[in-house]
Parts: structure tokens; C-alpha cells; sequence
């Protein structure tokens, strides 16, 4: 850092703390200024210029160190120098002040940040230059973050200072008004039948009524720039078309259909998407098979004659493909096309916010209009840049289900979930499973305690796991395929068949022709949505993988549902997504199911919690099946029964969790799963179980001192 930085950085510091040091924070205060009306009234009018200057200028140094107290200072400005000459005094102050913490945040931390985040400053950048001036002024006008970030952020970006100074005087003209205004109607307040005066009640009015107003004005006002430049269809050939036939697709497409809207669903590959064809549905398939492979392999445990499991891999995935088959006239064109749904086999892409030009896979294009459109493309596997890894010929979950022939040493990169259930799966069916992964730990989302789980279970199964690996080069060498690992500053030479990549998805959104409608996709590939799932158009939507932030196929149908509705109904009403409680499981054995936060996830935002852990080896059920190995972990905070958040590692940890899912949707504590009955002997027992052990964790003591003596004295 310069020292002309460093210099600031101490001056700042000098002014904020002789501020507070001097209690400048308690001096601006609504009381204080009260306390002192009639002196300082009188003060300024013997002195009206002088007062105006050093009330704009203490403004400019609050605003400037974005120090507590520009509200009250705001009706102040009115209260003492009335409409004119306080929103004079404000807007200015209030403009100097915010351009020069906007100058302060790019002088110190600018360069520093462009350094480390180079292509996330440089598209921030692009869309500054783009929408700046109207993105800022919405945010003034409809302050979704307090004034001083504004400032500070919109500091790190390339937005001209001229540019910054103006758009933010001209929108906080309204909001100064109806706060100066407000400060000279409290002025003016001498008894208590001011208090009632309509000018004092119209003032207040419009301080509660103009974020509403502003917030109306600023929607028409975006939806009127959005669309300039674009001519929108006197007549639409549907009501919805929907782009992807995956789960946010389908889901799109059936509640269309179910409310009688036309809509037309468009897939250029097979319909169910990843879910059905190479996602969840094979791989559960697989998962089910390594199991009974392991159940066969150590019947012991049951009374029964352990054996050697032989069986062909072929036929393994031919079962895959016949579980496929057998799901599939769920998701199927004939199903879709009975509930109303025009089914299209084709490619999509843009021409307008409302138009497509669709490429039927037969050959010919048309154009088909909607009043809004939804995107739901899915993701594909993420391939790293690794030098040599293109000429392995890498298997993805996407085209790992057309292997005949089992790989006999598979290395598989990755320790997400999607490597770690494959990974295990292929070790249980008798592959030579080496696994990478560049941290510490498998399963990195989920606390310590559970990857540790896991991770001693794989390697009790055969699992080769190569921890605080990172794949730097591919290679073939005398006709053997090997990757070279970093390992703690060390080289690393791994031999294997075939490699499995499994680092991660990325979305699909090549060929969409988003760029002909100014939609720029995110650093992670995903496009950006706003809350109501609409993509820069109010009549344009995206959900599922495309959209993210989740993976998961109930998460894209759950968004599916607030795309559709805000699609088809949105001019009367908007919904907002809403991600508080959401599931997910990672199907390795022991599986791993959680919702809400983990103990890290608590400790990084600062909720406070307590633990209640209640091993799985205590569950009658388990025992009988010998499955006990596992536990459930329940965060609440600390006295109380309002559950934070569930993770369970065990068997069917996916069915346990959905009771605690249940619980925490509809706000029900743990006292009210204790509360009731569940059938004898069942693994959701475990439920009711783990709400006992923190009943009696937090049993109130006293009480039942007193019980007990009264219990006592009872017995004469």
C-alpha cells in the first residue's frame, strides 16, 4: 500500500475517532437536537449564511466518512432551514459527500481488487457502462442497501465520477424533499395540537408512501428502458414457451398446461433431461446395484454365508437403462402432449424478449412468439483445463452410462457428491477406485464430522482416496494412461484405466442467442435472475441448473413453480422465490442428508447455536438391520426448540430428514415432533428420538428439583 493511501487511511481514522471520542454520535441525535431547538433557532436566524455553509459542510464530512446521523441531519435541514433553503443545503451536501466516499473507496481499494478479481471488476465494469447511471439511480430512489454502500461500491467500479455525482443528485431529489419536508413540519410542532395538524399528517404520508411510489415509478420506468429498441407482437402464438424439457422445464410446462394457458415446450435432445437420462434416475440405479453387491459380499453380518459377487457390468447397465425406460413415460412427449402441452423437438434462440427462432430437429425453422418466455436449459458436467486430460477420452456422468465393459482401475476427480456416490458405487462393484481431490476432506460442504464418516466407510470399501491432491497433467506413457497429482509440494505418479471427471457442472447456454437480448451470463456460467426468476425482461424467465444457485432437481422444479406463475400471472402479482428451507442428499453409503445450516455455516454468520447429536448405534431399527453406524445432528439455539438446521448421515438419511424438513417449512419445533407418535420400530423413530435426547438436554433443572422434593414430602 502507498504511503499517500496509508496517509488517508490515518487521517479517516483520526476524524471518525475524534467523533466519537467527543460523542459526535450522540450529538446528532433527534433528542438532542430537540433538547437544543430554541437556542440554535435563534443562533441561525442572526447568522442564516454561516449556519447553511457549516450545516453543509458537517453533512459533507458525515456523508464523505459515512459516520451515523444523515437521517436526523436530513430533518434537521428542514426543521431549522425550512423547504428552500434546506433542500438546498441537503441535496448538495448530500451529492459532495456520497462523491467523495466514492472517490475515498476507488483511491484505496480500487487497484487492489482489479489485481485479485480482474474479470469480475472488468464485467462489472461492462455492465456499469451499460446500465450504470439507471442501476444507480433505482438504487437511490429505492435504497435496497444503505446510501454509504452505495457509495463505496459503486467506487470499486468504472463509473465516471461526473456521471455518479449527477444521476445521485437528481435521484435523491425526491426522497430529500419528502425528508426535509418532514423535518419542517416537526419544526414547527409547539404544542400538541400540531401534532394533528394536516400538514404534519401529509408530511408523514408521503415519508411512509414514497418508497412504495418511488419503488412503482422505478418498475415502470426499468420496464420502459428494457424494452426500448424492441417491438413487442400485436398477437402471441402462445402464452409460455419454455426452452428445456428437464425438470424446471416439465414442471414450467405442466403448470401452464394445468391453468389452460397455450404453451409449447421446446427440447432439442431427449425429454426428462439430465435427471432421467444421466443423472439422478442411472445413478440411484447403480447405487442400488453396488449395494446389493455389498449386501452379498458380507451376508455375514445378516447370518447368512458371505459370497464372491460375480456378475456382468453389462447387464448392470442394461438394468440402468431398462430403470430408465420404466420412469420414462413420466417425462414423456405422448404424457406432455395429453395435458395440453405442444411437445417441439428442436434447438431455441432468440430474437426478441419475446420472440424464438426454433430449428426443428427434421430440418425446417419457424418463429414462434410468447407473451413470456422461460429458460430451463439444465448444466453439463465442467471439464478443467488440465493439460493431456482431452486425450484420456474422460468419461462425465453424462456419457459414463454407455460403458459396456467395467473400468478395472478408475480414477475418479472430484469429492463433491457426484464423485464421491460414483466413486463408491464402482469401488462396491469390484473397479480399483483411485479418488482425487484437491481438499482436505470429501464432501466439503458438509462439517468435519460428517466427510470423517465417510470417509472411513470408503476406505473400509476399497476406496483409494488421495486427499490434498490437485490433477496438474495427463499422459500416456508406454501405453499406460497416468495422471501426475500435486501433493504437499511433491509429484505424484497415479496409473489408471479410465478417468471419471466430476468437478462440478456448468450451464447450458450455448446457442441461446442470450447476447441478442443483452443478457451476460454470471462468473460461474449460470445466468443472472432476479428474485420472481425473471432474466432482465419482466416477461423472461430462467430456472433449474441454468439459474442455479442449487443443483438439485427439487430445487429446479420449486423454481419452476415461481417461474410459471410470475410468467403467466405476473402483471397482477409476483412472487419471489423462496430458498429458506431447502434439502439435499448425497446418495454414498453412509448417505448424507441435510437442510438448513451446518455448524460452520452458523459459526461464519454469526448465529448463535447448540448441538444435539443422537447416534444412530441407540435406534432399534437400525440394529435390527445392521445399519446403526451414523448419527443425526440438530442445531437450535441455545434454550430453545426451533430448529436451525438437520444433517443426518446413515441409512436412509434421506427419508429421516424429510420430517425435519417438514418441521422447519411450517416453523414447528422440535417439542412438536416429540409430541408425536411414531410406529415402532421405524427408522423415522430417529426423529423422535433426537427430539428427545435435546428435551432432555435442556430439562429445566429447578423445576424438577422441585418436583422431586414435592414427589418426596408425597411419600410422607
Amino acid at each position: 500500500m502507498t504511503r499517500s493511501k496509508l496517509l488517508l487511511i490515518l487521517v479517516i481514522a483520526v476524524i471518525v475517532g475524534f467523533f466519537l471520542g467527543f460523542d459526535g454520535h450522540k450529538l446528532l441525535t433527534l433528542e438532542n437536537l430537540q433538547a437544543n431547538q430554541g437556542a440554535l433557532a435563534q443562533w441561525i436566524d442572526q447568522n442564516l449564511l454561516i449556519a447553511v455553509v457549516g450545516y453543509a459542510a458537517i453533512y459533507v464530512v458525515v456523508t464523505a466518512l459515512s459516520l451515523p446521523g444523515a437521517t436526523i441531519m436530513t430533518l434537521a435541514g428542514g426543521a431549522f432551514f425550512g423547504n428552500l433553503y434546506g433542500l438546498a443545503a441537503v441535496s448538495i451536501a448530500s451529492t459532495l459527500g456520497a462523491s467523495l466516499a466514492f472517490l475515498v473507496a476507488r483511491f484505496l481499494m480500487r487497484d487492489t481488487l482489479r489485481e485479485r478479481y480482474r474479470e469480475t471488476i472488468a464485467k462489472m465494469d461492462r455492465g456499469i457502462k451499460k446500465d450504470g447511471a439507471f442501476y444507480l439511480a433505482t438504487l437511490r430512489l429505492v435504497p435496497v442497501f444503505p446510501f454509504f454502500l452505495i457509495n463505496l461500491a459503486m467506487g470499486l467500479t468504472g463509473m465516471k465520477l461526473r456521471t455518479y455525482a449527477l444521476v445521485s443528485w437528481i435521484a435523491m431529489l425526491p426522497g430529500t424533499f419528502v425528508f426535509v419536508n418532514a423535518g419542517t413540519q416537526l419544526g414547527q410542532i409547539q404544542s400538541t395540537g400540531d401534532i394533528v395538524s394536516a400538514d404534519l399528517l401529509l408530511s408523514f404520508a408521503l415519508l411512509g408512501l414514497f418508497p412504495l411510489v418511488a419503488k412503482i415509478v422505478v418498475g415502470f420506468l426499468r420496464r420502459r428502458k428494457v424494452y426500448a429498441g424492441w417491438k413487442k407482437p400485436e398477437r402471441f402464438d402462445y402464452n409460455l414457451l419454455v426452452i428445456g424439457a428437464g425438470s424446471a422445464g416439465l414442471v414450467s410446462a405442466y403448470i401452464a398446461a394445468a391453468v389452460k394457458a397455450k404453451v409449447a415446450l421446446i427440447e432439442k435432445h431427449k425429454m426428462g433431461g439430465d435427471c432421467l437420462n444421466t443423472g439422478c434416475v442411472p445413478s440411484k440405479a447403480l447405487i442400488r446395484s453396488a449395494k446389493a453387491a455389498d449386501t452379498l459380499r458380507h451376508a455375514n453380518r445378516y447370518g447368512l454365508e458371505s459370497v464372491a459377487v460375480k456378475g456382468s457390468f453389462r447387464n448392470i447397465m442394461n438394468r440402468v437403462k431398462d430403470v430408465i425406460a420404466k420412469v420414462e413415460p413420466h417425462d414423456s412427449p405422448e404424457r406432455y402432449r395429453d395435458l395440453g402441452v405442444d411437445c417441439i423437438a428442436g434447438e431455441a434462440s432468440f430474437v426478441s424478449p419475446w420472440e424464438l427462432e426454433v430449428r426443428h430437429n427434421d430440418g425446417h425453422n419457424e418463429r414462434l412468439t410468447a407473451r413470456s418466455i422461460i429458460v430451463a436449459t439444465g448444466g453439463k458436467p465442467a471439464m478443467p483445463p488440465i493439460p493431456g486430460l482431452e486425450d484420456m477420452e474422460p468419461l462425465s456422468s453424462d456419457n459414463l452410462w454407455e460403458l459396456q465393459e467395467q473400468p478395472e482401475r478408475l480414477l475418479v476427480l472430484g469429492g463433491g457428491p457426484i464423485g464421491s456416490e460414483l466413486a463408491h458405487a464402482f469401488a462396491r462393484l469390484g473397479s480399483q477406485v483411485i479418488q482425487v481431490e484437491m481438499g482436505d476432506r470429501l464432501l466439503a460442504k458438509e462439517d468435519s464430522d460428517v466427510s470423517e464418516l465417510v470417509r472411513v466407510q470408503f476406505e473400509n470399501d476399497g476406496v483409494d482416496l488421495r486427499l490434498e491432491h490437485a490433477a496438474k497433467e495427463f499422459a500416456i506413457e508406454e501405453g499406460e494412461k497416468v495422471v501426475y497429482c500435486e501433493h504437499k509440494g511433491e509429484r505424484v505418479r497415479i496409473a489408471f484405466d479410465q478417468v471419471l471427471v466430476a468437478v462440478g457442472r456448468a450451464a447450458n447456454t450455448k446457442g441461446l442467442g442470450l447476447d441478442k437480448i443483452g443478457v451476460e451470463t454470471l462468473p460461474n456460467g449460470t445466468v443472472p435472475v432476479e428474485e420472481d426468476m425473471s432474466l432482465r425482461y419482466p416477461n423472461v424467465f430462467a430456472c433449474g441448473d441454468v439459474a442455479g444457485p442449487y443443483q438439485f432437481t427439487h430445487a429446479a422444479a420449486h423454481q419452476a413453480w415461481y417461474a410459471a406463475v410470475n410468467a403467466l400471472f405476473g402483471q397482477f402479482k409476483r412472487f419471489k422465490v423462496d430458498y429458506r428451507v431447502m434439502p439435499w442428499v448425497t446418495f454414498t453409503s453412509p448417505e448424507v442428508a441435510r437442510v438448513g445450516l451446518s455448524e460452520a455455516e452458523a459459526r461464519e454468520k454469526g448465529v448463535a447455536f447448540e448441538v444435539t447429536k443422537y447416534g444412530l448405534d441407540d435406534l432399534d431399527r437400525a440394529i435390527t438391520e445392521s445399519e446403526d453406524s451414523g448419527f443425526i445432528k440438530v442445531l437450535t439455539p441455545p434454550g430453545k426448540d426451533k430448529i436451525l438446521g438437520v444433517v443426518v448421515v446413515g441409512s436412509h438419511a434421506g427419508e429421516i430428514l424429510a420430517e425435519f424438513t417438514l418441521a422447519m417449512k411450517h416453523g414447528l419445533g422440535l417439542n412438536k415432533i416429540l409430541g408425536t407418535i411414531h410406529p415402532y420400530p421405524t427408522w423415522n423413530e430417529a426423529a423422535k428420538a433426537a427430539a428427545g435426547q435435546w428435551k432432555r438436554a435442556n430439562a429445566p433443572q429447578r423445576l424438577l428439583a422441585i418436583v422431586e422434593k414435592i414427589h418426596s414430602w408425597r411419600r410422607g
